[in-house]
């Protein structure tokens, strides 16, 4: 079955979707949380290798623990967020896949080879981070990613044994547009394309 989204889907997720730096107090349902995460782990990745890791931080004392890593500009935000993501990418993601891609033996094309680990698990699992943001989205969240902070507190805090790694935060509810920023502009097809 393939069709395409309508005017009112496509501005849901990407046309009228903003940024996010300020949040009603609205709760976001641990329900809700688990469906956007069954729609993020549908997308696309390289061998399905699925090496993203999700906290979502819903509490104030999570909160608390999460605010030391935080560049003073987030700060605010992040603690008004019903909640925040921290995405983080599995170093040893290879080692599902003999659960994850089973009819091939791709573990072996990982172990021991470093700098494939580091990039196939960046990679993929930041693509997963954008499923996120487009899942929360299309179930009628806001979202607000975030790079401004110190990843090796997150780390040390969140994911001390050092197998999971943060990539970026990701503050999610139902934003309030009247503090929104302008929107930045974007570059043409013609600047940023090309067919070959």
């Amino acid at each position: 079955m393939r069709g395409n989204l309508d005017d009112a889907g496509l501005d849901l997720i990407f046309r009228s979707a903003r940024t996010q730096n300020s949040w009603r107090p609205d709760d976001v349902a641990a329900e809700l949380l688990r469906r956007v995460y069954d729609l993020t782990k549908m997308g696309p990745t390289s061998a399905n290798c699925c090496p993203a890791r999700f906290i979502f931080v819903t509490t104030k004392e999570g909160k608390e623990r999460l605010k030391p890593s935080l560049i003073p500009g987030n700060v605010d935000k992040t603690m008004a967020a019903p909640v925040t993501a921290i995405i983080g990418y599995d170093t040893k993601f290879y080692e599902l896949l003999p659960e994850l891609f089973p009819h091939t033996d791709a573990k072996s094309w990982f172990e021991g080879n470093e700098p494939l680990i580091q990039e196939t698990a960046f990679r993929n699992g930041t693509l997963q981070g954008a499923y996120l943001m487009i899942a929360a989205r299309s179930l009628g969240l806001d979202c607000g990613p975030m790079s401004g902070f110190d990843q090796e507190k997150v780390n040390a805090e969140f994911w001390p044994d050092g197998q999971v790694k943060a990539n970026f935060l990701c503050n999610i509810g139902y934003g309030d547009d009247a503090e929104i920023f302008p929107r930045s502009p974007r570059l043409p097809f013609d600047r940023a394309c090309q067919i070959v």
